[in-house]
């Protein structure tokens, strides 16, 4: 699978506090089919070993789509969740530790949550960074949310694709978009949607190409 980010514009993360185990499957098929570009598996607050069952139904159909299958916080699940990649936040292992426990042409996913974590991520060389939350969300209510203001300094900064996130909707994202995002990371707007397909669609066509 070509892992470049050059076209990934919209990244959809399938997250159990939105979404029951038992809808992942069609919750994935939807968001696909409206084309989700990169999709992630985020289960906190659930057991570990819950996880890899519910990854390997899931995996094949991103791959039916070409479209990388990220796994949140644990690297040495990635080949048990038949995954593409992981994702760590910045209290988890380093970015090299975990390409190590993830193995050979994994992708590696981090989050930032301040401009100066942003810049910092340079040296850790992660794949991609997550840059947010921008807007107030319940799926991180111990973040504080640090607004738009820096989105265009980030992408002067660190030459790396960075993935806003937090709080990002249809109905806001011209806003970000505006501010100097290039991608972003969608979530309860994706799953709490009545047509989570043409709600996908409707957010990648204002994120262009």
């Amino acid at each position: 699978m070509n892992h470049s980010f050059q076209n990934i514009r919209l990244y959809g993360i399938l997250d159990l506090g939105y979404v029951s185990a038992s809808d992942c499957e069609k919750a994935t098929h939807a968001m696909l089919k409206g084309g989700v570009q990169i999709l992630q598996l985020r289960a906190k607050n659930f057991p570990k070993e819950s996880l890899p069952p519910l990854a390997r139904q899931i995996a094949p159909i991103c791959k039916a789509h070409n479209v990388p299958f990220i796994i949140n916080d644990y690297p040495d699940l990635v080949a048990e969740c038949e995954a593409d990649g992981v994702h760590v936040g910045q209290d988890d292992i380093s970015v090299a530790e975990a390409r190590q426990i993830a193995g050979p042409n994994k992708i590696v996913g981090l989050s930032t949550h301040s401009l100066k974590q942003a810049v910092a991520a340079l040296s850790q060389a992660p794949d991609y960074i997550g840059f947010g939350p921008l807007f107030a969300t319940p799926t991180k209510p111990d973040y504080r949310p640090i607004g738009i203001e820096d989105i265009s300094e980030a992408h002067r900064l660190v030459d790396l694709p960075i993935f806003c996130i937090g709080g990002i909707k249809r109905e806001n994202l011209p806003a970000v978009m505006a501010a100097g995002a290039r991608r972003a990371v969608i979530v309860s707007g994706i799953l709490q949607a009545e047509d989570p397909a043409s709600y996908t669609r409707e957010c990648l066509a204002l994120l262009g190409t």
